[in-house]
């Protein structure tokens, strides 16, 4: 049996470069589905934030409140 230069690049095609090839397209593959999850995660993340604008209206509603139990305290220790 005489190996020519046809079957040693046979040979090399199948055990070699083409494993070579295919771990490439599934690592380009999981690159592009790890693109589109963090694009996702970005856009849910942002409407997790809270506005600078409804931090200021809770906050200020919590100080109306702790205002409110304080005149209470102030009356109740007035009494006494």
């Amino acid at each position: 049996m005489e190996l020519s230069a046809y079957i040693v690049w046979n040979v090399f095609i199948t055990l070699v470069l083409a494993p070579l090839l295919y771990s490439i397209r599934q690592n380009s593959n999981e690159i592009q589905r790890i693109g589109i999850l963090l694009n996702r995660t970005r856009e849910e993340l942002a409407r997790e934030y809270v506005t600078k604008q409804e931090l200021k209206d809770d906050f200020e509603m919590l100080l109306d409140r702790i205002q409110k139990i304080d005149e209470k305290l102030d009356k109740l220790f007035e009494r006494k």
